[in-house]
């Protein structure tokens, strides 16, 4: 199934680029005026093949996952907050939920990886391969079949939102230690060292700073993954939230449906997606640019520039939230603006 959808992801149609772009200069502004919503609005034609675009709904995917690197003491929290915060999202009590609810976005929520049992939470979409990944110091995180299971879930979950009319995917998670994760996933596929691409996660003191940088070199030490085996970097490492991601934005690029998206730990998953399909890149549009250290390694790596640099490092898809908007205003431009001629303004003068 995953060699299947790899080999079905097309390149964007960068023909309509031009074409986008031509639109754009007729309207009733300056050529160029709207700097980067134009490019945005330019990309979105091409990825979606269609030079009316309408205004797509949104949905924010958020998964949630423990791991079992955090019995060593590399977060900040402990690591029932996973379950009580994906409590909390089904509430509507968290920031997603918050900015959602302003944007007029859909929020859901799946349970990929908890280490609880939530029985029959309304709302959840329960989807959990195995409770928690197993500690990345002594053994792989997950298998290589897990990793795949995982991956097609997100797979699936895209291919059902866009049966039902979703236009536009954003990534979300939640996960106590998943940061850590990222920082190993990062050092594996940038070639970065560990400490040019680990930060404080969710504020740890120094001392645990220090500790989560020594966890990671010594798991990367005792795994030695390869950086051309995307799964087996991610099997060996982690987590099950950020494989659901790699799925969402494979299956949003096999769809052709932009994914947006949030911080580190989506990038973390969008490197390994773009190891997997390097044609995947032209339908991700990064949201902001983190205060995470590792997230700016990455975002140069992938080579795209965020839209936002607002010091977030919350996750859950806040900025992914928050950037859909800027999307949706960008195809608005586009659609809705007169051009010279239908207004009756004159044209910049030769």
């Amino acid at each position: 199934m995953l060699q299947n959808i790899l080999s079905h992801i097309m390149m964007p149609d960068k023909q309509l680029g031009p074409k986008a772009q031509a639109r754009l200069d007729r309207l009733t502004k300056p050529v160029g005026s709207l700097g980067r919503l134009e490019d945005l609005a330019a990309q979105y034609v091409m990825i979606t093949g269609n030079l009316k675009p309408t205004i797509p709904r949104g949905t924010v995917f958020t998964f949630a996952a423990d791991h079992g690197v955090a019995h060593e003491g590399v977060s900040a929290y402990p690591q029932e907050v996973t379950p009580q915060m994906v409590l909390n999202f089904l509430r509507g009590g968290a920031a997603i939920n918050v900015l959602a609810r302003h944007m007029g976005i859909e929020v859901r929520v799946i349970d990929i990886g908890v280490a609880h049992d939530f029985g029959s939470v309304p709302g959840l979409i329960h989807r959990k391969i195995m409770p928690g990944t197993n500690n990345l110091l002594t053994e792989s995180a997950m298998s290589r079949e897990q990793t795949e299971q995982a991956i097609q879930v997100g797979i699936e979950l895209v291919s059902d939102a866009v049966e039902q009319g979703i236009g536009m995917i954003g990534t979300g998670e939640m996960g106590i230690g998943n940061t850590t994760i990222s920082s190993a996933i990062t050092t594996v596929m940038t070639g970065r060292t560990v400490e040019e691409v680990t930060g404080r996660g969710t504020g740890v003191d120094d001392a645990v700073y220090r500790h989560k940088i020594s966890v990671i070199k010594k798991a990367l030490a005792f795994h030695r993954p390869d950086p051309d085996d995307a799964l087996g970097v991610l099997s060996k490492v982690g987590g099950l939230e950020i494989a659901g991601l790699v799925g969402l934005i494979l299956g949003s690029a096999s769809a052709r449906v932009p994914v947006v998206l949030d911080g580190f730990i989506a990038g973390a998953a969008a490197l390994i997606a773009a190891r997997l399909q390097p044609k995947c890149l032209g339908y991700m549009i990064a949201s902001h640019r983190s205060v995470e250290r590792g997230h700016h390694v990455l975002l140069d790596h992938l080579g795209v520039k965020p839209l936002l640099d607002l010091d977030l490092r919350l996750g859950e898809g806040t900025g992914a939230c928050l950037a859909m908007n800027l999307v949706c205003a960008a195809v608005k431009v586009m659609t809705e603006m007169a051009t010279f001629d239908e207004a009756g303004v004159s044209e910049r003068s030769t």
